[in-house]
């Protein structure tokens, strides 16, 4: 076995593992997700909602907290195993503490994803006059995004430049769209 390897000890292994893990967590925040392109297929979520816990920077501060208290564990008197299970601890700990603060960062995010879903029962205003059995064009505010969509009316009636519609379905890049007055008039009809 090689001079240096014997002549080191704990504090320096766990001071060295600690210097690693914050070498690692500076570079990851410097390059930011540098290393998730690589995918190393690691990182496995139950759902796809932000970082997950195996992520370079929640593994870098688990590394550099595991060893920074195992060399204060080892400083204060205490021996390999027992300085090894505070590191553990401790790097769970703040593992999972930046893992939820991370997670709670990335559910702040807006989202500018519009699905079908956002459209269907909104009120829309014909730009383009829908021409019997045609199409023609609508837009409508979804938060604060206009959106032009093609638009057809379910019966082939025709509709007006100007006229209010409201959106009934979504048919691949187009609505399907029935004028206001019907919508509000069928809405608003007895039930049987």
């Amino acid at each position: 076995m090689p001079d240096f390897l014997t002549n080191l000890s704990a504090l320096t292994v766990f001071l060295g593992i600690a210097a690693v893990g914050f070498l690692f967590l500076l570079v990851s925040l410097a390059f930011g997700e540098l290393f998730d392109s690589f995918d190393f297929g690691g990182d496995h979520d139950f759902d796809s909602d932000g970082p997950g816990f195996f992520s370079p920077r929640v593994l870098s501060v688990f590394v550099t907290a595991f060893g920074g208290v195992g060399a204060i564990a080892v400083q204060q008197g205490f021996g390999v195993i027992p300085a090894s299970a505070f590191g553990t601890l401790a790097g769970v700990l703040l593992a999972a503490l930046v893992f939820l603060f991370a997670r709670f960062l990335y559910g702040q995010q807006a989202s500018s994803q519009i699905t079908a879903s956002d459209l269907v029962g909104r009120t829309a205003e014909v730009t383009v006059g829908i021409p019997s059995g045609g199409t023609g064009r609508v837009r409508l505010v979804v938060g604060e995004t206009a959106i032009d969509k093609l638009a057809r009316t379910r019966d082939g009636a025709e509709l007006p430049f100007n006229a209010l519609v409201k959106i009934e379905d979504v048919a691949g890049e187009s609505v399907i769209v029935s004028p206001l007055a019907d919508a509000t008039a069928a809405a608003n009809a007895p039930r049987r």
